[in-house]
């Protein structure tokens, strides 16, 4: 399950549970949107509740990235999961932003307020 959050240049994400490709979908809707009126944004991925994610979830994530590797600034991802970390780290090379681990949803608030 997912709670999606936006702002005025950014989306926010915590992710409960599992992370499905009909979850995956619903974020997607809502950047395409928001890219499409607004240009490019910041995201912040609160995965630290994430229990796990579909493979399809991973395969959307990359073609999504591609898709779209010039439509975001920043992306913050909260989480303590050295697989979700080197995953941030792989995606990275699909985007044009910055891309950093937090521990914790304060740091990476703080992050992406600070421009």
């Amino acid at each position: 399950m997912i709670v999606i959050d936006h702002q005025p240049s950014r989306v926010s994400v915590s992710v409960f549970g599992e992370f499905t490709l009909a979850d995956y979908k619903e974020f997607e809707e809502l950047v395409n949107y928001k890219v499409k009126f607004e240009g490019p944004v910041d995201l912040s991925f609160d995965l630290s509740q994430m229990a796990d994610l579909t493979i399809d979830v991973a395969l959307e994530e990359i073609k999504f990235s591609r898709a779209h590797a010039n439509d975001f600034k920043r992306v913050a991802v909260v989480t303590d999961s050295q697989w979700v970390t080197w995953s941030a780290w792989l995606s990275q090379t699909f985007v044009n932003a910055d891309v950093e681990v937090f521990a914790n949803v304060d740091e990476a608030k703080a992050w992406l307020d600070a421009e």
